[in-house]
């Protein structure tokens, strides 16, 4: 999973040249892609809460950025795992408490931090040196070939903080796009004529969110 990653910056969806993801790529024609979906809440923590537990937000009870999330409930990695599965979750949940339903699990704290990020492995806080998509991904493949019950079939939920803003790169890639100049959308200086209050929303919305959020469009 990744975070708030637009399919117009995901060059399998067609859009090369503003954006080259060979890795997404592959999986796109090797697995599926998807041109037609919906979601049942866009919002970054209730998401994850939905696809865990398969419930509506208004069931499962997180609505929103705000409310706790009741890990006591039935979620799928419970079920895989009453069943004989090896779990494990690495990267960003967005949801308090210690997660339930995993063999293993290293999670960010909150948002997360893209440089020398805060994680709570099984529970117990750590703070690790590096760029946070690197760890994340040096974990899961650590997991995947060396901790993991060899004999057991398995379930891990491998999940990046990025591209979710405040967008830092890793210290490799900082200069990447410096000789190139990107045309702007065509919305991008939209002044919202005749949609005014949308635009008071979008102000409310962006001076009263806790930082980390993000808006869904």
């Amino acid at each position: 999973m990744s975070d708030d990653h637009a399919y117009q910056a995901i060059s399998a969806y067609g859009y090369k040249g503003l954006n080259e993801t060979p890795n997404i790529d592959r999986l796109a024609t090797e697995g599926a892609i998807f041109t037609k979906a919906c979601v049942t809440n866009s919002i970054c923590a209730p998401s994850r809460a939905v696809m865990l537990t398969g419930k509506h937000s208004f069931i499962n009870g997180k609505v929103d950025n705000m409310l706790p999330f009741n890990w006591d409930q039935e979620n799928f990695p419970k079920i895989l795992r009453a069943n004989g599965y090896q779990t494990a979750m690495i990267g960003k949940i967005h949801l308090d408490g210690i997660p339930q339903g995993f063999d293993f699990s290293m999670v960010l704290e909150g948002q997360g931090h893209y440089y020398n990020p805060d994680f709570f492995i099984d529970g117990e806080r750590k703070r690790i040196e590096g760029y946070c998509t690197e760890i994340i991904t040096e974990t899961a493949l650590d997991w995947l070939k060396n901790k993991r019950d060899q004999t057991k079939p398995f379930c891990l939920l491998y999940h990046q903080k990025a591209p979710h803003r405040n967008w830092l790169p890793a210290p490799k890639y900082v200069n990447l796009y410096d000789d190139v100049t990107f045309d702007p959308p065509a919305n991008y200086f939209d002044d919202y004529e005749g949609r005014e209050e949308q635009l008071m929303n979008r102000k409310w919305k962006l001076q009263h969110m806790p930082c980390g959020d993000t808006i869904s469009n």
